[in-house]
């Protein structure tokens, strides 16, 4: 275990090459938010997350299998890495950032390049939702004009 990275791994280095390329700047492990997240995404108040399905116990993976020996141990220890991960999950939103996970099955070769594109569009998405803008329309504006009162002339 003493071999396996918890940062700089393929995965992430081929997640950061992307959003570089695209034009997205960030920031690497940031220590003041919980769960150290991969990839900081400041402007976007956005934390990416590139997990392995193994450590991280991805329900529903072909590639997430226990080991058939020392099975207690790996239960435990996968179970605990899920519970961290969730409440460190809960901590973010509460703090104004938006999490999105990648997991290493969705950077398979075949379809990496979709698992991307979403990325970035989601990454998007977010920043115009939180920085849009809500304009009255112009049937409001009339409205709202005519229910106003005269303004009194000064003498």
């Amino acid at each position: 275990m003493a071999s396996v990275r918890s940062a700089n791994t393929k995965l992430e280095i081929l997640v950061r090459k992307y959003l570089w390329r695209q034009g997205f700047r960030y920031r690497l492990n940031n220590p003041r938010l919980p769960g150290h997240p991969d990839i900081v995404l400041r402007k976007y108040r956005t934390c990416v997350f590139v997990n392995g399905c193994f450590w991280h116990g991805h329900d529903g993976c072909k590639y997430f299998r226990l080991p058939k020996t020392n099975t207690d141990f790996w239960q435990k220890k996968i179970k605990r890495n899920k519970e961290r991960y969730k409440e460190e999950q809960r901590q973010l939103p509460k703090m104004g950032w938006h999490c999105i996970t990648v997991w290493k099955c969705e950077l398979k070769p075949k379809v990496r390049e979709q698992t991307l594109k979403s990325l970035a569009f989601t990454i998007n998405h977010i920043y115009l939702k939180d920085h849009s803008i809500s304009y009255p329309r112009i049937e409001e504006e009339c409205e709202l004009e005519a229910a106003a009162e005269p303004i009194p002339e000064k003498q």
